[in-house]
């Protein structure tokens, strides 16, 4: 069979899958499920659906039988939208991808800590003070300015016979 028809019905799975997992079932232990991506067989015959689960391993575990029980009825949804000889058989399996990339960005997040606190380079230091004194400017160049972008007039005309400046086209000259 074509690659792009496989893909075609994995991509077309996935969305009838989300849309009744988070639509049409009233499954209680089926909660905080998201659809992660479909593995469909070359035959079209069976189809792997991972999904993400917040929460912990128990609930995780709770909500993946409660998506295995209602596998008919995502698979009934399916059959209607979907116009072919058969209907996949869904199989849910927990995606532990989403675990593993925030698991690793804390290591890494961990190790560049440690490291960069024990021996910073000198160019490094120098770096990271620039960068510091630039946040400071970039957040004093944002205080006087005013829900739509623009800088705020200040009150310093007393007898407002200072002309306004230079460039508001919203303002008008005094007298006219």
């Amino acid at each position: 069979m074509k690659k792009h028809r496989v893909s075609r019905v994995a991509e077309m799975i996935r969305e009838v899958a989300s849309e009744t997992i988070l639509f049409k079932l009233s499954d209680p232990r089926v909660k905080r499920v998201t659809v992660m991506s479909v593995d469909v067989s070359p035959d079209l015959q069976h189809a792997r659906v991972n999904v993400s689960v917040m929460g912990t391993p128990a609930q995780q575990n709770t909500t993946l039988k409660g998506l295995q029980h209602a596998a008919g009825f995502i698979q009934a949804q399916l059959g209607d939208r979907m116009r072919s000889r058969y209907t996949p058989s869904l199989r849910f399996v927990l995606d532990q991808g989403v675990k593993h990339s925030v698991e690793i960005t804390r290591l890494i997040n961990e190790a560049l800590g440690n490291s960069a606190s024990m021996n910073p380079s000198p160019a490094e230091a120098a770096l990271e003070a620039d960068l510091d004194d630039a946040d400071l400017d970039e957040d004093d160049d944002f205080e006087d300015e005013d829900e739509d972008g623009e800088e705020e007039v200040e009150d310093e005309q007393e007898d407002g016979d200072e002309q306004p400046p230079a460039g508001r086209a919203d303002q008008t000259k005094p007298g006219s």
